[in-house]
């Protein structure tokens, strides 16, 4: 089984330098090998795994038994419910994590696990509170006669309008990009409601 340590770097702007978190891992105690080290300059707001260096090291060179190290545990992931998903994605690959920002560095130890069921309650909190967010946001744009969701793409007088003009229903669902079906379904539509 692979014992090595990795130790993933992350900036937000070609400004800033990533020096700063190696020395950390050094005075924390690590023999950094620069053939570890994973570098790269990406946002903060981008998930974990759509970050083209952490999503690399996570597919082609973390083995079972491998360490990573990071200091912050905002570098895991975009938000708390990111952080969460990667934490049990490398876990799930026998990988241990170390933050060095936290109490317990270890997140696989005991400490570390009941640090992590703490996150899944906030992560889980989070979550609710996006959907509550969503469905009150949905229900006041209702209120003010505002369409939820996608716009229909083809409606009753527009199939109208355009089968009126001559257009086949073939024609007409080309036109609209929809299928002949949905042309079919509203051209009868249409017909009782008396505009077609």
């Amino acid at each position: 089984m692979s014992q090595r340590i990795y130790f993933y770097c992350r900036v937000s702007t070609t400004e800033q330098t990533t020096a700063n978190q190696i020395q950390a891992f050094i005075g924390k105690g690590y023999k950094v090998d620069n053939d570890f080290i994973i570098e790269e300059t990406v946002s903060g707001s981008v998930c974990a795994m759509e970050r083209k260096g952490f999503k690399a090291m996570v597919e082609h060179k973390l083995m079972k038994g491998d360490t990573l190290v990071v200091l912050k545990l905002d570098r895991l992931g975009r938000d708390n419910i990111d952080v969460q998903q990667t934490i049990k994605l490398l876990m799930a690959k026998g990988i241990t994590i170390n933050c060095l920002d936290l109490p317990h560095n270890d997140l696989s130890s005991s400490e570390g696990q009941l640090m992590l069921k703490m996150f899944l309650a906030f992560a889980e909190f989070e979550r609710d509170r996006i959907r509550e967010r969503t469905i009150e946001g949905q229900a006041r744009a209702r209120v003010e006669g505002k369409i939820i969701g996608r716009p229909a793409k083809a409606s009753t007088k527009k199939i109208a309008e355009l089968r009126s003009s001559g257009l086949s229903i073939a024609k007409t669902a080309e036109k609209l990009n929809v299928s002949q079906a949905t042309v079919k379904r509203l051209t009868a539509e249409a017909k009782k409601q008396g505009i077609l």
